[in-house]
C-alpha cells in the first residue's frame, strides 16, 4: 500500500530543537560570571576611624562621598577634584532626589579638610549628613545591653 521506510531520500524537517547544547553554554557563562563578579566590585580603600556607636544599616542605594589620607574625595568610586566637587554634588541626581550623603573618611585626615567637604555638601543642597565609622571592637559602656562589672565592696576580703 503506500508505506515507506525511508529509503526514498524525503525527509521530514526536524520540529525539535536541541537545547543541550545552549544549556552546557548558559552553565558555563553562568560560571564564569560566578568566578569573576566578586573581583568586579572594588571601592575605595579608607581606614575608618573606630567608634563605640551601635551598627547602623547602610542602605546601598544612599550616595557616598569617601575621602582618603591624602585627601582624595570619590563619590561613589569615582575621583571628584575638590576644586569640582561642589558642581558635582549640585548635578548628581541621586542627591538631588535624597539630599541625604553619607561620608567616610580616613582616620588620618585632617579635620579642616573634612570640615571644607561638609560645607561644600551643605552648599550642595544636602540636608542630611551621616558619617561612616567602623565599630570599636568590644562593647561600650554606654551600652544598656552590656552589664559592666561593679568594684567590689570592702569588707569580708582577707590580707
Amino acid at each position: 500500500m503506500g508505506m515507506s521506510t525511508g529509503g526514498g531520500g524525503h525527509r521530514a524537517p526536524l520540529g525539535e530543537i536541541n537545547v543541550t547544547p545552549m544549556v552546557d553554554v548558559m552553565l558555563v557563562l553562568l560560571i564564569i560570571f560566578m568566578v569573576a563578579a566578586p573581583m568586579m566590585s572594588t571601592g575605595v580603600s579608607v581606614d575608618l576611624p573606630d567608634a563605640h556607636a551601635p551598627r547602623m544599616a547602610l542602605d546601598e542605594e544612599k550616595l557616598l562621598l569617601s575621602i582618603t589620607a591624602d585627601q582624595k574625595v570619590y563619590l561613589g568610586d569615582t575621583e571628584v577634584p575638590f576644586d569640582n566637587l561642589d558642581q558635582a554634588l549640585r548635578t548628581n541626581a541621586r542627591l538631588a532626589a535624597d539630599h541625604e550623603l553619607y561620608v567616610q573618611a580616613d582616620e588620618n585626615v585632617p579635620y579642616g579638610f573634612v570640615v571644607r567637604v561638609f560645607a561644600a555638601a551643605r552648599q550642595a543642597g544636602v540636608t542630611t549628613l551621616g558619617l561612616v565609622t567602623d565599630p570599636a571592637a568590644g562593647p561600650s559602656p554606654q551600652d544598656p545591653q552590656v552589664q559592666v562589672p561593679s568594684a567590689p565592696s570592702g569588707g569580708t576580703g582577707s590580707h
